[in-house]
């Protein structure tokens, strides 16, 4: 892949999206860096800007219609092309179905599914008029497979994987590919940010994601991926095995998943 890349990251202010973005952070790359919090989004473009890349910040609300157009127009105005649109900011959660109303629910729906689909339904014309370009989806282990506590952030996942293979189904002749990318376990803040049934944050590091893989680990994995032109990559450590034993071993994913402690 060319050094002259064009990359706009959503949810680059920490864990993957940051990482990502320091991963491809060099001379002739143009990052265009999104998230809700500006003042980190300043801090991880400053370090980008120290590796030579030129790099705009461009903070906006995923579950905010108005604010993506905006946003949308914003970043044509400033650029030629998008390269790599990565859509990756979202929200976890640790919730039982029966526990979490309705509010709740659909914000975790909107800020991983519906955010994700508007910005990329927005710009999608201005990649398709710039020859094509790539999108990568953070998906998760939890779009392959149902998991306790994380009913909505599994049907947003899943959800994400109909709707971007669909398009690159739609749009193999533009030239639009699509790298889906299902993380296990990574080590970065979801856990402790994740919505509760009150809508509050879970506010704690669960033990397993302390464990995990880095977020710089996962995005040199990503750029791995993309280099290969490969569709979907898994990355994690031995949770990795749960959606093979899914597909091939059921009886003995549903025995694993049964004894898992949903906050491990």
């Amino acid at each position: 892949m060319a050094n002259t890349r064009t990359i706009w990251i959503t949810g680059a202010s920490s864990g993957i999206g940051e990482a990502l973005a320091k991963q491809w952070a060099q001379t002739g790359t143009v990052l265009i860096l999104s998230g809700r919090d500006k003042q980190q989004l300043e801090r991880v473009a400053l370090a980008c800007k120290n590796t030579g890349a030129e790099v705009h910040v461009l903070p906006f609300d995923l579950t905010n219609e108005n604010e993506i157009a905006e946003s949308v127009a914003i970043v044509q105005s400033l650029v030629s092309r998008i390269d790599i649109l990565v859509n990756n900011g979202g929200i976890g959660q640790r919730s039982l179905i029966i526990d979490t109303p309705t509010v709740v629910s659909r914000k975790i729906m909107e800020t991983d599914f519906w955010g994700h689909i508007t910005l990329t339904q927005q710009i999608l014309p201005f990649i398709i008029k710039n020859k094509g370009g790539t999108i990568v989806v953070l998906s998760s282990l939890s779009g392959l497979f149902g998991f306790p506590q994380r009913s909505m952030y599994c049907a947003a996942k899943h959800a994400l994987h109909g709707f971007f293979e669909t398009l690159r189904l739609e749009h193999h002749k533009d030239n639009i590919k699509v790298l889906m990318v299902c993380p296990g376990r990574v080590k970065t803040n979801i856990s402790y940010h994740a919505l509760t049934s009150t809508g509050t944050k879970h506010g704690q590091m669960d033990k397993g994601q302390e464990q995990g893989v880095t977020a710089a680990f996962c995005a040199s994995k990503i750029d791995k991926a993309l280099k290969k032109d490969k569709k979907q990559v898994i990355i994690g450590k031995k949770e990795v095995i749960m959606p093979y034993l899914k597909r091939f071993a059921p009886w003995l994913f549903y025995r694993i998943a049964l004894r898992i402690d949903p906050n491990s």
